[in-house]
């Protein structure tokens, strides 16, 4: 393990990463927008456990192999770029509701499966091949080239960095959780649906037009 002022340095650079919108923050936001906080947390927690996905690989080698091989890199890529886009087109072809009442009721509504919220999360995450080169290049600054066991510090240091990811992640549910409780925001939630659909679309167009960052 890293000295306590690198470990904290970690912490800090992970807290900050979490942060920053993207796929994933975008999946935990819109379903709590739409079904409520507790839908946007599960959402949370699939990522976070596609995340795990990512570590393992990662420690086992298999991320070193979607980073030195383009066909594994190019299947996983194209994989995950469709997924965001099946999401994407999803929302915008979502059906508006007329009546205020309804509007209301969209927006405290449960999701029919829970299950699926956190396996959407967790597929948004498991098929992006950057997150899966993001571990294997961000963690290792932090261990240590004297450890003994890197594999065992990798595993550590990335569910460290999993773990934190839960509040931060949870904190991106209940601000819009908050959000939806405005009747504003429940009057364009079929408007956010739109912006989040085409949001996703652009994720998955830019990741199928990306190439493998080690290259």
């Amino acid at each position: 393990m890293p000295e306590f002022q690198h470990l904290m340095l970690f912490i800090a650079a992970g807290v900050l990463l979490n942060l920053t919108p993207g796929p994933d923050v975008l999946y935990i936001v819109s379903n709590s927008l739409r079904s409520g906080v507790r839908a946007g947390v599960v959402g949370g927690l699939g990522v976070t456990a596609g995340c795990f996905v990512h570590v393992f690989a990662a420690a086992l080698g298999v991320s070193a192999l979607l980073a030195t091989s383009a066909f594994a890199f190019t299947v996983l890529k194209w994989a995950g770029a469709a997924y965001l886009l099946w999401i994407g087109v999803k929302l915008l072809l979502a059906r508006a509701p007329t009546q205020a009442a309804n509007l209301h009721a969209l927006a405290q509504q449960q999701p029919a499966s829970l299950r699926a919220v956190f396996l959407g999360g967790f597929w948004t995450n498991v098929l992006n091949p950057k997150v899966a080169i993001f571990f294997l290049a961000f963690v290792p600054q932090f261990i240590a080239p004297e450890t003994d066991n890197k594999a065992l510090a990798f595993i550590l240091l990335g569910t460290l960095f999993n773990v934190n990811s839960i509040p931060v992640n949870s904190g991106w549910a209940l601000a819009a959780g908050w959000m939806a409780r405005r009747e504003s925001v429940q009057r364009g939630m079929h408007w956010l649906d739109r912006v989040a659909g085409l949001m996703f679309i652009g994720f998955g167009v830019r990741l199928a037009l990306s190439d493998n960052p080690s290259r």
